[in-house]
Order: structure tokens, then sequence, then C-alpha cells
């Protein structure tokens, strides 16, 4: 159960001062839930990185997921552009070998063609192809579990009106993406699953960290909207919204 009948000022204050650095949503526990996929992305990229040389994970965030893998690749890199989290991935994958890198401002991924077996992602802000492609070695593959279209719209609606459209974030627009940049996609697949928020304090925190939900959220701009989600969730109960995603799997042409 939410703590949703405790204070409103405390319920935000206390999720305005807790730390959103990495990609650790532990904080939520008790006060949000969110359906998994049913692929299982941190157990399918392990058993991935266990039969590889090389590997890159891209946006690594601060390396948590990565962290989950038993057994990573002699040569394994990730990127991340936000320097708190490159310092949390430095942190927690340094001692196992991994080269933490930050990608140029034109997403240039600073590396030699042809280097990686594998190159992964988890929610990555913007999936270069191109660049995707330049660094797999001919035969490898790129795997990533990505955010879908109209991910959590109905918390972003709530405080921001009708969602745009259309979407960008189209599993098959990253397919045509993927083609075109010269990959073969090998797997696509989808799924739409239930986000439930228990209290403001879970809504507040989830907006400061994920800010592309309601971009330039602060809890000062949208104080109205925040209270009447907090009295919403008082008489009615938890609000829930709906994520999605998708897995997409695409290989380099070559032996």
């Amino acid at each position: 159960m939410g703590r949703h009948h405790d204070d409103f000022a405390t319920l935000v204050e206390e999720a305005r001062r807790a730390p959103v650095d990495g990609w650790d949503f532990s904080w939520l526990e008790g006060r949000a839930t969110e359906e998994r996929p049913p692929w299982g992305y941190a157990r399918l990229l392990g058993r991935r990185l266990a039969t590889v040389h090389s590997a890159l994970d891209l946006d690594t965030g601060g390396g948590e997921v990565l962290d989950e893998a038993p057994v990573l690749p002699p040569l394994m890199a990730v990127t991340e552009s936000w320097p708190p989290n490159a310092a949390l991935a430095a942190a927690r994958l340094g001692p196992r070998g991994v080269v933490v890198t930050v990608p140029g401002d034109d997403g240039w991924l600073p590396f030699p063609d042809g280097v990686f077996d594998l190159v992964s992602a988890r929610h990555p802000v913007r999936t270069d192809w191109p660049q995707i492609a330049r660094v797999l070695r001919p035969g490898g593959a790129f795997l990533a579990q990505e955010v879908g279209p109209r991910s959590v719209a109905e918390l972003g609606e709530y405080f921001l009106g009708p969602w745009p459209q259309p979407d960008p974030r189209e599993p098959e627009a990253a397919r045509a993406a993927a083609e075109a940049a010269g990959l073969r996609v090998v797997d696509l697949r989808t799924a739409t699953l239930r986000t439930v928020f228990h209290d403001i304090g879970a809504v507040v925190w989830f907006l400061r960290k994920v800010v592309w939900i309601v971009p330039g959220f602060t809890v000062e701009r949208h104080l109205p909207a925040l209270r009447r989600l907090h009295q919403q969730i008082r008489e009615q109960g938890p609000f829930t919204a709906h994520t999605t995603r998708f897995l997409i799997e695409a290989r380099k042409p070559g032996p």
C-alpha cells in the first residue's frame, strides 16, 4: 500500500529532496508499481553478454542493468552523457573492467568501425542507427528495450493536455530506421503495461527522474495540478497509467 493519506506538503517535500541520479527506481517501492515486459530484458542481455568477446551498452545510466549480468565480455564499454550518472557507472562498473565513455554532442560514438559483437541499450535517449551500424562488426547484433509510443501518456496529459501526435517512438519507425542504416531486424516485440501511482510523492519523484513525461516539470510550476491529483488519489484511489515498451534486435550483415 502507498502513503496516499499522508499530508500533501510532507509527501511532496520528501519526493523533492530524494536523489534521482542513476536509473534505480527502488525509491518507489510501496509507492508505485510498474508491470515488467514479458521478455525479461536484463536476463536476456546477461545471456547474450556471456557469449560475445566485445560489447557496448548505450545510455547505461548508473550501470544498474548492465551490472546484473553475471559475466561480462573481455572488452566491455558503456556510454553515458549525464555526468552524475557517468560517475555512478564508473564507480559501479569500473571494478569489473568496464570502460565508461561520453558520446559526442552529435551522437558520435568514440570507437573505431566494426569493433563490437554486441551493442545494447535499455531505454536509450535516442537511437542513432547509423552510428550503431558503424561500430558493429559484420554479423554483430544490436539488442534494445525501448520506450514505445504514448508511454505514461495519461500522466503527461494530466499536466499538459492532449498528447502530441504523431509520437515518433513507434516500433515500425525503429524497424525502418534500422533497415535504412543497413541492418536487418530479426526480432520486434511490443508490450503495454500498467503503471500505478499510490501517492503524490511517487508522482513528483517520477516526473523529476523521467524528465520527458512533463518537460520542464517543477513542483512550483505545477503545484495546482499536483494538489488536484493528490485529492483525486485520496478520494478515488491510485492513479493508473500505461507504459509501452518494445524489444528490437537488428543484425549487421556478415559472417
